[in-house]
């Protein structure tokens, strides 16, 4: 027979560690070999490169992970037992869009997102770059000298794929520009854009500068971005052609040709568009459960409206730190997903041990919203770590009394006993000097502007804070702990939920490299254990955790 029978096998009968609730017998299942029993699931879940069969016999539940199968068959012959369940092989390199592994010649759809300040450093985007994903290299905050160095240092990674940030910096006039200058240069062919609430002339230059068609009449773009965005205004612009207004601009001023104009209004802006969901530094707070269908619905849309000849891709970030939420990304279909907090949390990070200890602490409900520095004036905020620092609490009241006062005279003279007694333990008047030395060096037209306008100057003061406060985090700046601004998200508190106990708990052992894997590979035997749940397979939680792994032990299965 074809059909497959209804009428519940057995109902909540608990064997072994496993609650089976079967709907029925879905097919049957021969072999040499004989099942096993149920104790053994655990490791054959884990086994990602064989499949799985929950079978019957003799009144009990067994498993194989060989044999033949045939689905639709209700009716076993002798030498069958009735197939009641099963998991396929599912690797990590199934997982994710499979083009965005083919097009950027990566092993796994994983990627690090750039944490600015070079927390994503050099040595952590050789590792992953090594290991075959993707990193990106976080050149926001950098000067442009450093952020040449880095490029110089990462060029020695020849043709593995890696990008670097370009962040919207509206308050720096020409640092856009400049570092496209420098990517140009270098002929860094993809990066990573973030902080755009609008598309400037700078983007738009970087990716359509040498577009052309081949030979064969396809249109070239070499110059590639992976967007980030949680606003579907803003993921419409990355989704969309470049503006017609900036491409315009652009040929006026010799950027580009005419003819490119026109090729240029043939293709998206980014194809990679990374959804920006709860987590740390520049966050809407967003639910990644809402803001997921929402984005790939939007996606649909637009590829419907522009009729791209290349598919348009979205990738999950925010939230994930664990094979869960990796898994629960990928099932919503996320082509490809990018971790953040959890990887300044490895020894490659730009951080300190310091912040890497701080991080290992750090619970889910240790976050909080701070101003960001780049866009202090505008009310911008990131989410920051709590536990162990007073910058938040400090931050936002710096931006109290922006808000509040049109100059540093104006501030109450409890205020300002305040701030030069507990957060610039310093005179202002001295403060303002070091301000003024600090942007007569990097943008002197700051130092004019805040010289006509007092709330300007105030704001430059306080942003001077907010700049060295992830400075010292970064260096390790014993005295000033309590000022530290670390980037964090809710995910940090739920990777370390999942590593307590295990060798990854310890701050030191925390190798980039071994938690992308663990991600990975934990996504895809919690996609197995998943499989199994929908078919009535509910396993006990010391048979569904995905307890961490040494690198070698993982790739042991990925082989």
């Amino acid at each position: 027979m074809n059909s497959v029978q209804t009428t519940p096998v057995q109902t909540s009968e608990q064997d072994a560690g496993a609650t089976i609730t079967s709907p029925g017998i879905i097919g049957c299942w021969s072999a040499d070999a004989a099942p096993q029993t149920l104790d053994k699931l655990p490791t054959a879940l884990r086994e990602i490169n064989k499949p799985i069969y929950v079978l019957l016999k003799d009144g009990q539940h067994v498993f194989s992970q060989h044999g033949s199968v045939h689905l639709g068959t209700d009716e076993p012959t002798e030498d069958a037992l009735p197939l009641l369940a099963y998991a396929p092989v599912v690797t990590p390199k199934q997982l994710g869009d499979m083009s965005f592994c083919q097009d950027h010649a990566i092993r796994f759809a994983y990627m690090t997102g750039s944490m600015a300040n070079g927390i994503a450093s050099t040595r952590l985007v050789k590792a992953i770059a090594n290991a075959g994903m993707l990193a990106s290299f976080g050149a926001a905050g950098l000067t442009l000298d450093e952020i040449e160095r880095a490029l110089k240092t990462l060029d020695g990674l020849g043709s593995t794929a890696w990008c670097a940030n370009l962040i919207h910096s509206p308050n720096e006039k020409g640092k856009e520009d400049a570092t496209v200058d420098l990517y140009l240069k270098y002929k860094l062919r993809l990066i990573e854009a973030s902080a755009y609430l609008a598309l400037t002339p700078a983007v738009v230059r970087y990716r359509v500068d040498g577009i052309h068609r081949d030979a064969e009449g396809n249109i070239v773009c070499p110059n590639r971005i992976i967007a980030k965005a949680s606003r579907i205004e803003v993921a419409t612009r990355w989704f969309s052609p470049p503006p017609a207004k900036i491409l315009q601009q652009l040929v006026a001023n010799g950027d580009i040709t005419q003819e490119q104009m026109d090729l240029a209004r043939l293709v998206p802006m980014a194809q990679d568009l990374t959804i920006e969901a709860d987590s740390g530094g520049h966050t809407d707070n967003r639910p990644a459960i809402t803001l997921i269908p929402t984005i790939i619905a939007l996606r649909d849309r637009l590829m419907n409206e522009y009729h791209y000849n290349t598919p348009l891709r979205v990738g999950a970030a925010g939230g994930i730190a664990t094979p869960a939420s990796a898994a629960a990304a990928f099932a919503m279909g996320a082509a490809y997903i990018a971790t953040g907090t959890v990887n300044q949390a490895c020894i490659e990070s730009g951080s300190s041990d310091i912040v890497r200890k701080m991080l290992a602490e750090a619970q889910q409900a240790d976050v909080a919203m701070a101003p960001a520095v780049d866009m202090f004036e505008m009310g911008v905020k990131l989410q920051v770590l709590k536990r162990g620092t007073l910058f938040a609490m400090r931050g936002n009241k710096l931006y109290q009394i922006y808000r509040a006062c049109n100059s540093i005279d104006e501030i109450t003279q409890t205020d300002r006993e305040s701030l030069e007694k507990t957060i610039f333990r310093a005179p202002l008047a001295e403060i303002w000097q070091n301000t003024r030395s600090f942007f007569l060096a990097r943008d002197p037209g700051q130092v004019s502007k805040a010289e006509q306008d007092p709330k300007h100057k105030m704001a430059l003061m306080f942003r001077w804070y907010l700049g060295l406060s992830s400075r010292w985090a970064n260096t390790g700046e014993e005295s000033r702990q309590g000022d530290f601004q670390v980037w964090c998200g809710p995910a940090m508190g739920a990777f370390n939920e999942w590593s307590k106990g295990s060798f990854l708990e310890q701050p030191n052992n925390r190798k980039v490299v071994t938690v992308a894997l663990n991600i990975m590979y934990g996504a895809a035997v919690m996609t197995r254990i998943n499989m199994l749940r929908n078919q009535g397979i509910t396993l006990s939680a010391e048979m569904t955790h995905s307890a961490p792994l040494e690198t070698v032990e993982i790739e042991k299965h990925l082989q």
